[in-house]
């Protein structure tokens, strides 16, 4: 009798790395409150970090596929686990040196990784569940605790700085940093000694015959693979600037502490959201998940923009107590920043919607566009770097007209651009 193979420790490995793909991710945000106070940076010089993240997956996109292809799950997530520590350790080096330079290397070197960690995961959380329902099971678990893990980020750090003072300095969120490296030593030393299945390791050239089309033969692709772009940007660029207009002085009046706990409810609000989306993905096509995200979320950035920052409403928030434990409490933000913190529910259901009606129909061509998409990526450091330049000039909430125009785009790609108009491809 076959006994059936257990790999119920590299599932929590990899459900880990689910975490830290959001956890690195994350961190440029809140770091970016810290490296404007120790470099007297303006935000768009706070949001390059963010940029730097982003943009390695530009460069990585695609071929972390193909190396995923060749070398199997296992030494591509190794790799990207050692990239990882590596990118992080540079951020924390970047403390000791006082150099903005080094600090943008970290994050841009730390955006392999996560490119990488992308890449794996899914498909590897897939293959340890056996595929079927039972892979889809993991990987929804893996997206929550994902969801969790950018949540703590902000919080975590505002914790560890308290109030944005003219002292405020990386090695204040050093612990933050050093948690990021012990995941990594932790998940990678595992996986070292551990087997998992490699189903899809190409061991040998095949000959595949040349086709005049491709994935970018179809418009609808080519409007969602815009519409990625997009979407991760106002991800990213929403509750990113709204930490830095919380936790300015002049602007917003709040301590570190608050503003990251406000932030990192946006992040609560995507884990509500995800739940939600995941109840009814089976009755709610993508398509109307996407049409009703994409509308209710212009109309609370607008609201955010055209309501007076005089204006405050209390919402809970976790808060640190004088005694250093933490508490839930009430907190006066700027009535913007509750609208802005309730978007979370409208992008968290964004990436699968857009996803699914791009690849709708593309047949054999899915493999290639899953790469492209990935690269794609990028707009979640280009859009929030042109959001901020915006709130250099011309202020806070004025810049939020950057994700009303991106939401408005993808309500434009849910209702028009995501039909499928070049069906006489053939796809088989």
């Amino acid at each position: 009798m076959t006994q059936k193979k257990s790999y119920t420790l590299p599932i929590v490995m990899m459900i880990l790395l689910f975490g830290m793909i959001s956890f690195v991710t994350n961190l440029a945000a809140p770091m970016g409150v810290v490296v404007k106070a120790q470099f007297h940076a303006s935000n768009f010089l706070g949001m390059l970090g963010n940029f730097a993240n982003f943009l390695a997956y530009f460069f990585m996109g695609i071929p972390s596929g193909k190396l995923l292809e060749k070398v199997g799950y296992k030494k591509t997530a190794l790799l990207a686990i050692l990239v990882g520590f590596i990118g992080v350790g540079i951020q924390y080096f970047s403390g000791i040196a006082e150099s903005f330079f080094v600090y943008l290397l970290g994050a841009f070197v730390a955006g392999f990784s996560m490119c990488m960690l992308n890449t794996v995961v899914n498909p590897m959380l897939n293959t340890l569940g056996g595929g079927g329902k039972k892979g889809n099971q993991l990987i929804q678990v893996g997206a929550t605790f994902n969801s969790l893990s950018g949540m703590m980020v902000p919080m975590l750090v505002g914790m560890l700085v308290g109030v944005v003072t003219a002292n405020t300095a990386i090695k204040d969120v050093n612990p933050v940093l050093f948690i990021g490296m012990g995941v990594f030593a932790l998940v990678g030393v595992v996986l070292y000694f551990v087997n998992i299945p490699e189903p899809h390791i190409v061991t040998e050239e095949k000959v595949v015959e040349k086709s005049q089309y491709s994935a970018w033969s179809f418009r609808h692709f080519i409007l969602g693979a815009v519409g990625i772009f997009v979407y991760v940007g106002v991800e990213v660029g929403v509750p990113g600037t709204m930490m830095f207009f919380l936790a300015d002085p002049v602007a917003g009046g709040m301590d570190a502490t608050t503003a990251g706990f406000v932030a990192g409810t946006y992040w609560f609000l995507m884990l509500i959201g995800r739940f939600i989306g995941a109840s009814i993905g089976g009755r709610v096509s993508s398509r109307a998940m996407l049409i009703t995200a994409s509308g209710v979320g212009m109309i609370l950035v607008l609201l955010a923009i055209i309501l007076p920052t005089a204006i405050t409403v209390s919402i809970p928030v976790i808060q640190t107590s004088d005694l250093g434990g933490i508490s839930i409490a009430l907190a006066n933000v700027p009535i913007n920043a509750m609208f802005l913190v309730l978007c979370g529910l409208c992008t968290s259901v964004m990436w699968g919607g857009i996803f699914n009606l791009a690849v709708e129909g593309l047949g054999k061509y899915v493999a290639a566009a899953s790469g492209i998409f990935m690269t794609m990526v990028v707009g979640g450091g280009i859009l929030p770097l042109v959001q901020n330049a915006v709130a250099d000039s011309l202020g806070y909430m004025v810049s939020y007209w950057v994700p009303f125009i991106g939401l408005a785009y993808l309500f434009y790609y849910s209702l028009i651009g995501s039909k499928n108009v070049n069906t006489d491809i053939p796809v088989e």
